[in-house]
């Protein structure tokens, strides 16, 4: 079963659990998977679901701090309930430790020794890790490695 299969899936049965902050979050992913198709004139497979699950997961951790920073503990908890439901339909996620070793790996491959290559490490790394890591995750561990 395919991703936007699991989310129409999941819908259904949040609607009949009435439970209102999940059909939410998963018609908001829904509806941002439809306008991309739309605009790209494609349908989109599971690997661009994911990256748009992923966008979504991004806001609403944005959206966190921003709750966070003005005190709406109300808010935050529905927020971070939803970033729990939407990091289910996405792979596992890989540990800091496995990011490292690649990015360690990506380094010597590349020869890299300065900030300058950053570009050459991260254009490696990025299409490696798709889905599976936080990209600002990955610079940041690329950043400490070549500094």
């Amino acid at each position: 079963m395919g991703l936007k299969e699991r989310l129409n899936e999941e819908m259904k049965q949040a609607m009949k659990a009435k439970d209102k902050n999940r059909l939410s979050a998963i018609r908001m992913v829904r509806s941002e998977i439809r306008n991309k198709e739309i605009n790209d004139r494609v349908e989109l497979d599971d690997e661009r679901v994911a990256e748009v699950i992923a966008s979504q997961i991004k806001k609403r951790k944005d959206a966190l701090e921003q709750l966070r920073k003005s005190n709406r503990a109300d808010l935050v908890d529905a927020e971070s309930e939803q970033i729990e439901l939407l990091q289910q339909f996405l792979p596992e996620q890989l540990s800091e430790a496995e990011i490292e070793a690649a990015a360690v790996q990506a380094i010597e491959e590349l020869g890299a020794t300065s900030m300058r290559d950053m570009g050459k490490v991260m254009g490696k790394l990025v299409p490696q890790f798709r889905g599976r890591a936080d990209n600002s995750l990955v610079s940041q561990i690329v950043r400490q490695k070549l500094s």
